[in-house]
């Protein structure tokens, strides 16, 4: 099986000024055609800086990929650099200035001499017109690797690679393995604990398992290399329900399921409506619940701290007023070094309680807490 590298270029990324989803999406999509990728690159518009990290990459990698810089502007080095790195000249193309100027005819503007530059790719280069956009793509093959320059626009990125790209990959390499991921997600229980649990399925080598910690909530990642789907599926099968039979409970979902969108089933099943009284807290829980589509009679925001008993007193005294509806309490106390959450829920005359602590960073207790309320609710009702 090939490895790749992604080297994603472009000073406005390491700057923090715009997010880096072109490799987003080329890990997704080369992990799906069963390409190893072991390395992602950040790099500003400086051509040998560039070289000199596709130089680097090609002694490790099959494959390289490259994003971004392929504008008109003096400042977009990527040709320049993959020549240096071939160690070749750069040549201009008719056959790629004329697809320029058509695009630009189909746009209903003239092209100006900056597009030019465009047209411009390192000597023994293919040249790969771009359908959607006004920057051609190029592949070289440089000592035993071959190195795909693709534009930044990720519109135009995403089409070619998957258009373009990967027929040519599937058919250069002989790709017949694919990679097949499976998630199971968890709340209620921390990172350490899940890890005592399943710590020996991560150290399996295929299919892997590992842990991502979110506040208030851990993924579980199942992931298979395989011939066909059915057999990466069939690999993930027995590992899954192991996991599963370990953790119980606190798995409440898997792949694109949210936390949300399950406590907002489980409540619309019950066809009750929600009151709900907080207290040291945002509205963002409300509006979680509103998105997910859960009825909510009425909420009270509390700005003075509830205590636990304070908390269950007017808990009962919203119960009375609606009968009919889910009674839900929450109260988060703040503290030095932890924060303290009671959470209770009034349902059909039972009241379930909870305290949870949290010492993490101050940035993510309203999602810790926000997860963790879901959490208390998908358990009891």
């Amino acid at each position: 099986m090939p490895s790749i590298e992604i080297i994603a270029i472009g000073t406005e990324l390491l700057l923090g000024e715009i997010q880096d989803t072109n490799t987003q999406y080329l890990a997704r999509a080369v992990r799906n055609a069963g390409i190893d990728l072991f390395r992602a690159t950040l790099i500003g518009d400086n051509a040998q800086r560039i070289a000199d990290a596709i130089r680097d990459a090609i002694k490790r990698s099959d494959i390289v990929i490259t994003t971004g810089g392929l504008g008109p502007t003096v400042d977009d080095p990527t040709r320049q650099a993959v020549a240096l790195a071939a160690n070749t000249d750069l040549e201009f193309r008719q056959e790629l200035w004329d697809q320029i100027l058509s695009r630009f005819q189909r746009y209903g503007r003239p092209a100006s001499e900056n597009n030019r530059r465009q047209a411009f790719i390192p000597l023994g280069a293919i040249g790969i017109e771009n359908p959607v956009g006004t920057a051609p793509a190029f592949y070289i093959e440089i000592e035993n690797s071959i190195v795909i320059s693709l534009p930044g626009v990720p519109r135009e990125m995403e089409y070619l690679f998957d258009n373009c790209i990967l027929p040519l990959l599937r058919k250069k390499f002989d790709l017949h393995q694919l990679i097949l991921a499976h998630v199971l997600h968890v709340s209620g229980m921390g990172e350490s604990k899940v890890d005592e649990q399943i710590g020996d399925l991560e150290l399996l080598s295929n299919p892997t398992v590992g842990l991502l910690a979110h506040p208030g909530q851990i993924d579980i990642r199942i992931t298979a290399k395989a011939n066909s789907r059915e057999e990466a599926e069939s690999m993930i099968q027995p590992v899954a329900e192991t996991v599963q039979r370990r953790l119980g409970n606190s798995i409440y979902g898997t792949d694109s399921d949210t936390l949300e969108s399950v406590v907002a089933t489980k409540l619309k099943e019950k066809q009750k409506k929600v009151v709900i009284l907080t207290s040291g807290m945002d509205d963002s829980l409300v509006t979680q619940l509103r998105k997910c589509g859960v009825t909510l009679q009425k909420s009270y925001k509390r700005k003075e701290p509830l205590d636990k008993k304070r908390l269950n007193k007017e808990a009962i005294l919203l119960s009375q007023k609606n009968p009919s509806c889910i009674i839900l309490a929450c109260a988060l106390q703040p503290g030095v070094d932890q924060q303290k959450l009671f959470i209770g829920l009034m349902l059909n005359d039972t009241w379930y309680e909870d305290q949870r602590s949290y010492g993490g960073s101050p940035l993510h207790r309203t999602i810790w807490s926000n997860n963790s309320i879901l959490d208390f609710i998908r358990r009891n009702i």
